[in-house]
């Protein structure tokens, strides 16, 4: 199901890995619909991971929400599952096959977060800029959402941060 799709865009689905691989072709049409091709990797491979938390840790079931929402100069990526536990960054072994998920997602993203949402559930959302932080003029300083993330892995020199590009490559713990 698809809402407002100028702007917004949601989906509700049970997260099995055939569904999660149908929301990232959702995800990346409706990108390309919004002319925001430079920001679909990124999107798609930080909506596998938060879809792949709620396939392998959300109880009761795996039914969740995603929300994709391109406001001004941001495009923010949300995950509603009814799971209320919210999910820890744990250090993992560099030999561990699993466990990188929000490290991934906070490494590809501006910023990114949790909250509980009500009594029973949670939100997990990332942000990306839909502005190529390059062109950028580096007397502006770097906007960040109103909600601070949860976690911060590195903090970044802004100064530095304005000359990465769009398309920075992901990063990953795993070795090889």
């Amino acid at each position: 199901m698809t809402s407002h799709p100028s702007r917004h865009c949601t989906v509700e689905l049970q997260a099995l890995p055939s569904r999660i691989g149908q929301v990232r072709r959702i995800l990346s049409a409706q990108l390309r619909y919004w002319h925001m091709d430079p920001l679909i990797d990124r999107a798609a491979l930080g909506v596998t991971e938060l879809l792949t938390n709620v396939h392998r840790h959300a109880q009761p079931d795996k039914m969740c929400t995603v929300e994709i929402e391109l406001l001004l100069d941001r495009l923010t990526v949300s995950v509603h599952d009814h799971d209320p536990r919210l999910p820890e960054v744990r250090d993992v072994e560099t030999s561990a096959t699993s466990g990188r998920g929000l490290a991934m997602v906070a490494a590809v993203s501006e910023s990114w977060g949790v909250r509980p949402d009500g009594e029973s559930g949670k939100v997990v959302w990332f942000t990306l800029p839909t502005t190529s932080p390059a062109a950028a003029s580096p007397a502006r300083p770097l906007r960040r959402t109103a909600e601070k993330p949860a976690h911060r892995f590195v903090d970044l020199d802004h100064g530095a941060d304005a000359h990465r590009t769009a398309h920075a490559p992901a990063r990953s713990a795993v070795a090889g």
